[in-house]
């Protein structure tokens, strides 16, 4: 039998040190097709930049926020894929930009 909390806590742990030791932090944002805006901030780590913070903000308004502090809620869950500029459909914003939605 699979230790889901043992897991959990691992990833938390994981999310957490790549949080608290970054150095460099990128910031992109993306729409999707349901007229929602996702803003995520990731970090490099072994040659990927893994997403550490996503919020989204539906076209209703309301604001799902994810983080190793908030893995998953009923809304959604933090990506555990690793995201690629030159692929992934994502527009660099500043910091300040993901900060004022991440803060609200």
């Amino acid at each position: 039998m699979v230790d889901l909390e043992r897991i959990k806590a691992e990833t938390m742990a994981y999310f957490r040190a790549l949080d608290e030791a970054a150095t460099r932090r990128h910031h992109f944002r993306h729409a999707d097709e349901e007229g929602g805006m996702w803003y995520i901030e990731a970090v490099p780590d072994r040659g990927e930049l893994v997403v550490i913070k996503q919020a989204e903000q539906t076209s209703a308004g309301q604001l799902h926020r994810y983080s190793w502090e908030h893995l998953e809620d009923e809304h959604g869950f933090l990506t555990d894929q690793a995201v690629d500029p030159e692929e992934d459909p994502l527009e660099a914003i500043p910091a300040e930009d993901f900060l004022r939605v991440w803060t609200r």
